[in-house]
């Protein structure tokens, strides 16, 4: 089993939020917020400093954007086309260390890129795209995972039979990294309460004010319903799309669930005729699926409710026709949707916006907004020196090892990786077992079927009331269910 929080962390870390007076309380416990408290531990174990550092959470960790990404560890080729280099070569960066510093997560995922357009149309996609590639492999430098190649359209035929070759010119393969978002998340807290710090989970920060030297933030246990209040010298604001300011731009994500299009272990990554990347992703159980992804549509509703729409699972089912003609047209067995926050710009499309990011100080409050999941190591070190500068350059977070050596994903439902993450992932929700500690969710076709006995062993740890069963498989239905 993997690293976990010790049985009894959640109730000594909301008895420590009550009395102690922190440092540092990072509000939202997505990749940032993890990322910046670890950062923030390493380097107060590093210095001898004291510092009393804490993360809350609405909900469970990595339960939303984070955990429901496309599951890739890249460098954003596309980005290049809109000449942001600086991003992409810090993203390369940043994959490289990845790799190094948590291999039992990130793996290295071969992906062939199809040249379509016939003689003429593939020829110049060819040219166009195969610059980017060697631009790719230039700015990975001597991080780079694997030299691209290129291969004839009967190369092709080899690797992926079934892989259309109408108006196919030829192809080329590279190489970026795939990841369990979800878990890497987590084991960024798991380190940091490791080295001391509270992590509480299902604790929602309902506001804070400012009083004297201290903010006092009104958090409520959603659990029980009790409230209490948090005092912080000062506050690391990584709420996301949570962020009540306005000042970002909300853009989904969605991605389905299909049986398996790929013949191989790679990946497909096709570039659309509007400008989107295709990822089509060997998934699941011994890769008997494919994860297909990813949409970029601009977000008008609530961060709580973000679901995958008819537009975009018929954008991703025409994409799915257009390269695996042979599947016919196969219904998704599963879909998710997240959202990027992105800095706020005019005149771009969601497509094209920017995923840089900005990291500020207003007040005694930092702000996040932009980035990719990939840079989140790198935005971390660049938070922690602005809230504490003298600390800057004094641990070297690149070259510390996150987690241990083995596989850290749990890929069944049984009765012990049920209590495994009650008892030490702080999980008590449905959907935060099947969706974040295992994926479950993310795997097959549920229904009321499927989730009732997983449903019934949570209760007879929690316990819950059989209205409470019902509700969790209720809510973990409505999060699964598809348009129409």
């Amino acid at each position: 089993m993997p690293s976990a929080f010790p049985p009894d962390h959640r109730e000594k870390s909301i008895s420590r939020l009550k009395i102690e007076i922190l440092d540092i309380l990072i509000v939202g416990g997505g990749i940032n917020g993890a990322g910046i408290l670890r950062d923030l531990q390493l380097r107060a174990a590093d210095t001898g400093e004291p510092l009393r550092a804490a993360l809350i959470d609405k909900g469970h960790f990595a339960s939303g954007t984070s955990g429901r990404n496309s599951q890739l560890i890249h460098g954003g080729l596309r980005y290049l086309k809109y000449f942001e280099f600086d991003l992409v070569r810090e993203a390369l960066r940043e994959r490289a260390t990845l790799l190094k510093i948590a291999p039992h997560l990130v793996e290295p995922l071969p992906m062939i890129l199809p040249f379509y357009g016939g003689w003429i149309g593939g020829l110049w996609n060819r040219l166009f795209y195969g610059t980017g590639l060697r631009i790719y492999d230039r700015l990975a430098g001597e991080l780079n995972i694997a030299q691209r190649r290129y291969l004839s359209r009967q190369e092709v035929r080899q690797i992926e039979p079934k892989l259309s070759t109408q108006g196919l010119f030829s192809a080329a393969i590279f190489s970026d990294c795939r990841i369990h978002s979800a878990r890497l998340l987590l084991e960024n807290l798991f380190e940091a309460a490791e080295l001391g710090a509270p992590v509480a989970n299902y604790i929602q920060a309902h506001g804070w004010e400012r009083k004297g030297s201290l903010f006092h933030v009104k958090a409520e246990d959603r659990l029980t319903g009790a409230e209490f209040n948090i005092r912080a010298k000062r506050l690391v604001d990584a709420r996301g799309p949570w962020d009540t300011q306005g000042s970002l731009r909300l853009v989904r994500g969605s991605h389905i669930v299909v049986p398996r299009l790929n013949a191989s272990d790679h990946a497909i990554a096709y570039f659309g005729k509007d400008g989107r990347i295709i990822f089509v992703i060997p998934w699941g159980p011994e890769k008997s699926l494919s994860l297909v992804g990813t949409t970029d549509v601009d977000h008008r509703g609530s961060p709580d409710d973000v679901r995958i729409s008819e537009d975009e699972v018929r954008y991703l089912r025409a994409a799915v026709r257009r390269l695996f003609p042979e599947a016919g047209d196969p219904a998704p067995l599963a879909a998710y949707s997240s959202l990027r926050p992105l800095v706020a710009n005019e005149g771009k499309s969601a497509t094209a916006a920017s995923r840089s990011h900005k990291i500020w100080l207003d007040g005694d409050v930092l702000k996040i907004a932009g980035g990719k999941y990939t840079t989140y190591r790198a935005m971390s070190e660049e938070a922690v020196d602005l809230l504490k500068p003298d600390w800057k350059g004094r641990c070297r977070t690149a070259e510390a090892p996150l987690g241990g050596t083995g596989p850290h994903v749990l890929t069944t439902v049984d009765r012990r990786v049920v209590d495994w993450a009650i008892k030490r992932e702080m999980v008590r929700r449905l959907s935060d077992l099947v969706f974040v500690s295992t994926y479950w969710g993310h795997e097959r076709l549920l229904t009321e079927e499927v989730l009732r006995p997983v449903a019934e062993l949570m209760s007879k740890r929690l316990p819950w009331s059989q209205r409470q069963i019902e509700e969790e498989i209720a809510a973990t239905l409505e999060l699964a269910r598809m348009p129409g």
